[in-house]
């Protein structure tokens, strides 16, 4: 990772993390419409490119209580295709799926982009493991979600939440890995 965000080669491209794209998750009030929009350009950017994208499943939430219950089901544009990886996880860090925290220990040199929902559960606690575990995160600010606000200030919510992440990883836009993106092609 640059100091200005991640580099973007063709020959080793960052993996897109997406996070939780769950019913559950994107029908709450932190889904904003703008965040869910650019979180899908960049994954169907990584799609074109064949760049590796992995996606994480929060299945904290026992779906044998309401066995016909959907709402951990996948958002149908976000849903996993073929070559995807998925893993699923219990508890808010990604790194409590021992395949996941094997996948990531495997890998030389790994650095992730982070994007999609639960900013202050599952994307902050495995930014957070990773930087432990000496794993390179990046999170990309304007396409995350946050599950939880405080009433009144959204916004400053979300700025502290990013304020942490910025501690254990980088923090880009969405515009500038676009950008680097053409500018690679």
């Amino acid at each position: 990772m640059s100091p200005a965000g991640p580099v973007l080669s063709s020959e080793d491209p960052p993996i897109l993390v997406c996070a939780d794209l769950q019913a559950q998750y994107l029908s709450c009030e932190g889904a904003g419409d703008s965040e869910v929009s650019r979180l899908l350009a960049l994954l169907e950017l990584w799609r074109a490119e064949l760049w590796p994208v992995l996606h994480l499943k929060r299945i904290a939430q026992a779906a044998w209580f309401d066995p016909s219950s959907n709402l951990t089901d996948w958002i149908e544009a976000f849903r996993p295709q073929p070559g995807e990886m998925v893993f699923e996880h219990p508890l808010p860090s990604a790194y409590s799926s021992s395949r996941f925290a094997e996948y990531m220990a495997s890998l030389k040199c790994v650095h992730c982009l982070m994007t999609g929902c639960c900013l202050d559960e599952t994307i902050l606690a495995t930014v957070i493991e990773g930087f432990h575990r000496g794993h390179r995160f990046c999170v990309v600010s304007d396409a995350v979600t946050c599950l939880q606000s405080i009433a009144g200030d959204a916004e400053g919510y979300r700025a502290a939440m990013m304020r942490a992440i910025g501690k254990f990883a980088g923090v880009a836009q969405s515009a500038g890995l676009i950008e680097a993106a053409a500018s690679e092609a």
